[in-house]
């Protein structure tokens, strides 16, 4: 599975915009962009001067949302043409849902990862179960009913304990139990209760030009 491997950091400064990949840091002073760092490889001055088009803005939005899931475009362009075949709710709807479905976004969304990348090297590295069984593909789409679980040898791993115990709120969609490293998946994800800094018809019309 090709994910993205390079600097985060760099991602955000892209986009002049924090897309909280590191987890806590993001919400420090080390943070690049509370340093006032600019666009990689361009000087201030050149921002200021160019306005983006139509297309760039458009464009700019679908790399945000690719990089905060950690999706390159031929997985990403897959989880859009799934979504535009479906009639039950709006294409960029549907698109957020099944990112929001994949098994690294869940672990994270569950507490058991700071970030989505660390998640992905927990799913990789074999310590997350899947209704009971060990699963090392982290893009796997996950249905109601689905339970999500930390291996039993693999739940004093500080990162995993740390993050979890810090974890006090958890989206509506999953239940968690944190005694347990377990949580299940109640319900499909409703992306209008998420408050994602995304608007996902930008993305929609773009594939449609």
């Amino acid at each position: 599975m090709a994910v993205y491997n390079g600097p985060l950091c760099r991602i955000c400064r892209a986009q002049q915009k924090k897309l909280f990949l590191k987890g806590d840091k993001c919400y420090t002073k080390n943070c690049p962009l509370e340093k006032g760092r600019g666009i990689p490889g361009q000087k201030q001055i050149v921002l200021h001067m160019n306005k983006p088009t139509d297309y760039k803005f458009h464009l700019m939005e679908k790399q945000k949302v690719k990089a905060m899931y950690g999706v390159l475009e031929r997985q990403f362009r897959r989880y859009f043409d799934i979504a535009i075949r479906q009639k039950e709710i709006p294409t960029g709807d549907k698109l957020l849902e099944l990112l929001e479905r994949r098994l690294d976004n869940v672990v994270y969304r569950m507490g058991f990862a700071p970030n989505r990348r660390t998640a992905r090297q927990l799913v990789s590295h074999g310590h997350i179960l899947v209704n009971g069984k060990k699963v090392n593909v982290s893009s796997i789409i996950l249905n109601k009913g689905d339970v999500v679980e930390i291996k039993e040898s693999s739940r004093q791993i500080p990162i995993i304990k740390t993050t979890l115990e810090e974890r006090n709120t958890f989206p509506n969609w999953v239940e968690v139990n944190k005694d347990s490293f377990r949580g299940v998946v109640k319900e499909l994800p409703n992306v209008k209760e998420l408050a994602l800094d995304i608007n996902p018809t930008l993305i929609v019309e773009l594939y449609s030009k």
